[in-house]
């Protein structure tokens, strides 16, 4: 059987959760926006139940969650809905990174090239982390916001958002955060004053199509969001549309699920991580992003001499993992997250990356695979 380490791309739905998804499809099916009989009533409860829940996990009120149909959706709705605010007021300047995803990453290209606005993506550095002084020395007045990831679905570096979130509150530009990585996984930073906070269930045992976004007030003031897509007055008129009410109780399972077993899941992280690096202690590899800030489920290796793409061929029968991204990873180019980072050519072009999610990787044996590696990298000099 071919051991599954690409979580970072997605996760398997969770036995408990798709129980619960069927029940809200088959039996309570009821739109949450009908209010005319107890089908509509007991969806809308359940809905509000789940709002509830999401809201505490990130220290949030619950009017403040808004479902959508995942991370990318919710960068979105957070970056051009903050488009108006911005032309409005003459703040047409916002700060990010060189290695957001392409969902952030694409949307203010857009604005950029379509609507005048000036972006600066700043350079991590071999470290793979954005310092918080590198961004409070762009802040100019005319900055409407700073998106930065939590963490890096390449790397599994940890960004400063939290402290980030504190030094911005006392400005006027906004902080939104693609947190699809670390929702639960480092939960608390995201308890932090962020303004705006994306969230996708299928990286912690959801369904795909599923997520969230937050919108934290500033006191009694709103993050002055309008809606990029129109038909109704669901989700605070910012996401339109019936509810998907099985996919949202698939969510509020799946957190509830997370949230429960989360340090068993990071102690079992952990140990899977030494037990791989042992295992890969018999090939000549390197580690790419700062060791000391990472998720324990992530890792991100470069195998001297060895070609990515020739090794994911070879390791096919034995596991499944990736060069990077699932949105790009079809494209056989460099990773845009590695060549930001500075590193060597042969380096960026040639990142692996390994993440597991216990316990569905319990059973997973690291040394055969090792031994392949180790076999197909040529002697040294």
């Amino acid at each position: 059987m071919v051991a599954y380490l690409d979580v970072a791309a997605t996760t398997r739905v969770d036995p408990r959760v798709a129980d619960v998804v069927l029940h809200w499809m088959t039996e309570d099916f009821g739109n949450a926006g009908s209010r005319t009989h107890e089908y509509g009533a007991r969806a809308k409860k359940a809905v509000q139940q789940a709002r509830s829940f999401l809201a505490d996990t990130v220290n949030a009120k619950t009017e403040e969650v808004i479902f959508t149909s995942g991370a990318t959706e919710s960068n979105n709705i957070a970056l051009l809905g903050l488009a108006p605010h911005g032309e409005k007021t003459g703040r047409k300047h916002i700060i990010t990174s060189a290695i957001e995803h392409k969902a952030v990453i694409e949307p203010l290209l857009h604005l950029k090239e379509t609507r005048g606005f000036e972006v600066d993506f700043l350079q991590p550095g071999p470290s793979g982390r954005i310092s918080v002084e590198a961004v409070l020395e762009r802040l100019r007045p005319d900055t409407l916001a700073v998106s930065l990831m939590h963490v890096n679905n390449e790397t599994g570096v940890i960004q400063p958002v939290a402290e980030l979130a504190e030094k911005l509150r006392t400005t006027p530009a906004y902080l939104h955060v693609d947190a699809a990585q670390g929702y639960g996984k480092v939960p608390g930073d995201l308890t932090a004053p962020i303004d705006l906070i994306s969230i996708s269930g299928h990286k912690i045992g959801a369904p795909k199509g599923v997520g969230a976004l937050i919108t934290r007030r500033r006191g009694w003031d709103k993050v002055p969001l309008e809606p990029i897509m129109f038909g109704g007055g669901q989700e605070r008129k910012l996401r339109p549309g019936t509810l998907p009410v099985p996919l949202i109780m698939g969510l509020y399972e799946a957190a509830k699920i997370f949230h429960e077993s989360r340090d068993n899941w990071e102690r079992e992280a952990r140990a899977m991580r030494e037990q791989i690096l042992q295992a890969l202690g018999k090939t000549r590899f390197r580690l790419n992003g700062d060791q000391s800030h990472t998720v324990p489920h992530i890792l991100n290796v470069s195998f001297d001499q060895l070609n990515a793409e020739a090794l994911i061929v070879r390791l096919k029968d034995q596991v499944a993992i990736a060069t990077g991204s699932a949105c790009t990873s079809a494209s056989y180019t460099p990773s845009h997250v590695l060549q930001a980072m500075g590193l060597p050519d042969d380096v960026a072009a040639n990142g692996l990356r390994f993440s597991w999610f216990p316990p569905q990787a319990r059973d997973f044996d690291p040394l055969p695979i090792a031994e392949t590696i180790a076999h197909m990298q040529p002697e040294e000099d």
